[in-house]
């Protein structure tokens, strides 16, 4: 028998893994809906895309959905204090899977959504004595904790992908970084290597649709293999 079609929500779309993920929930047929919340719309139209625009600082009420994605993310710079960084990379993150659980237990009398999938970054730690590295450690942490049967974390290097299309202002140290690499290629260790956006969506993706129990971590070098 065939299993029944699955709901997707999917924070972030508009970035540079969620612009991948976004395209393949969409042309995936496990997937009868797909939901994009965000502080802006995407410029995506298909016939099963709702896009939802939100403040994450006020989130009271989410689609019903099986699957949930978090890419959400964002740079110290771009955010402008390490406060505003927070709030993207924490805060968001939480209130999503705060109000995902709480409120399907609320109107639905079960939780619904069981399978989450979340982009961290290597190197994240809650111990962290390095601010970056503590914050997506502290998110990792509490989405691991917020109840869903399973948790897949996706943890890239350095992320390759066309941020010029997504009007991203660019990140002169990162292109540096991706044009060493590189040439470096084989000397470079894989979980260190740049992975492209694309490679991170579609493992992540398969992760989740996996729901192996329990939180689970992948590497640039797992994620490059999936």
């Amino acid at each position: 028998m065939a299993a029944a079609p699955r709901v997707a929500l999917l924070a972030g779309a508009t970035g540079l893994v969620g612009r991948e993920l976004l395209a393949l929930l969409l042309a995936n047929s496990t997937y009868s809906a797909v939901h994009c919340i965000g502080r802006r719309a995407s410029q995506v139209t298909h016939a099963k895309l709702t896009t939802q625009i939100v403040d994450f600082d006020n989130l009271s009420a989410l689609p019903v959905c099986d699957d949930v994605f978090i890419a959400l993310g964002t740079t110290i710079k771009v955010a402008g204090s390490q406060a505003a960084f927070k709030k993207v990379d924490l805060d968001a993150f939480l209130a999503i899977v705060t109000v995902t659980r709480s409120y399907y237990a609320i109107k639905n009398g079960a939780f619904n959504a069981q399978h989450l999938g979340v982009v961290s970054a290597m190197g994240a730690d809650a111990q962290s004595s390095v601010f970056y590295n503590r914050t997506k450690g502290q998110m990792e942490e509490a989405v691991s904790q917020a109840g869903f049967a399973s948790v897949s974390i996706a943890r890239p290097s350095m992320l390759a992908g066309d941020r010029a299309s997504l009007a991203q202002a660019p990140r002169l140290g990162e292109q540096i970084g991706l044009k060493a690499m590189q040439a470096l290629s084989f000397l470079i260790p894989a979980d260190y290597k740049a992975i492209d956006a694309a490679q991170v969506a579609r493992a992540l993706l398969y992760a989740v649709k996996s729901g192996k129990p329990g939180s689970t971590a992948y590497s640039s070098g797992q994620l490059r293999t999936m």
